[in-house]
């Protein structure tokens, strides 16, 4: 999809950027993300390996490190993105917002102690 972008458009603002890779990249690397579920450190920093190149797109962008890129253009890494989308997920599942026939059954432990702590 970066290689799409970049063949479809020769000068690329942030403005224009940080919109079209929302609407065109993102949603191939969130269902890779979901599908696949990278745990190994090479299949994670493959995946991050597209948000890279794709910032080298923009305008001014080209000679920043990858951090600074991110920040610049207000988005975050995608191990962060993977990490929210856990916690959304499970506390759709603790508070029981999502399908019961479909989700996880856990169970809450109902003792307020946890290894001699409240």
């Amino acid at each position: 999809m970066p290689g799409v972008m970049k063949r479809n458009f020769l000068q690329l603002n942030r403005e224009t950027f940080v919109d079209l890779y929302k609407a065109i990249v993102i949603p191939h690397i969130e269902c890779a993300n979901s599908v696949s579920g990278p745990f190994k450190l090479i299949d994670i920093k493959a995946v991050e390996k597209v948000q890279m190149r794709a910032t080298k797109l923009v305008i001014g962008l080209k000679n920043l490190p990858y951090c600074k890129c991110l920040r610049k253009l207000k988005l975050p890494t995608l191990k962060y993105r993977r990490l929210r989308g856990d916690v959304i997920e499970v506390y759709k599942i603790l508070t029981r917002q999502n399908d019961a026939n479909v989700s996880l059954k856990l169970i809450l432990n109902q003792t307020k102690a946890t290894r001699g702590h409240d």
